[in-house]
């Protein structure tokens, strides 16, 4: 099984960026994947969720409106766009996959994360 986040990088505010969870070894139409970020020194936060079944999506407040997850039909890969971006996105962005959309889970399998910074 493996999940790899890419996509990362430097932005200024009010830039953009997507990011990239390629997945392999599982079969994704099953899962969940989820999208979490953490920023030093303070706790890892899940901000997205995308069901693939039903291409279901759920967001935390902080990033709703600004961030849309989604799947590339042809590939097991998940992507979040992120729009708007403001200093307190700066964060490593880390993808994960379940069978539910529960950011307070278990999550059965992790990605290695990607630098999101954003600043002027």
């Amino acid at each position: 099984v493996q999940l790899q986040a890419s996509g990362g990088g430097s932005v200024q505010p009010g830039g953009s960026l997507t990011l990239s969870c390629a997945t392999s070894g599982f079969t994704l139409a099953y899962y969940a994947i989820a999208w979490f970020r953490q920023a030093p020194g303070k706790e890892r936060e899940g901000i997205s969720c995308f069901r693939v079944r039903d291409s279901h999506t759920s967001y935390a407040d902080s990033v709703k409106g600004r961030f849309t997850a989604s799947k590339d039909n042809d590939k097991d890969t998940v992507y979040l766009q992120m729009n708007n971006l403001k200093p307190e996105d700066t964060a490593v962005y880390y993808c994960a996959a379940d069978l539910l959309c529960d950011f307070s889970g278990p999550m059965l399998f992790w990605g290695k994360g990607t630098q999101v910074t954003v600043s002027s």
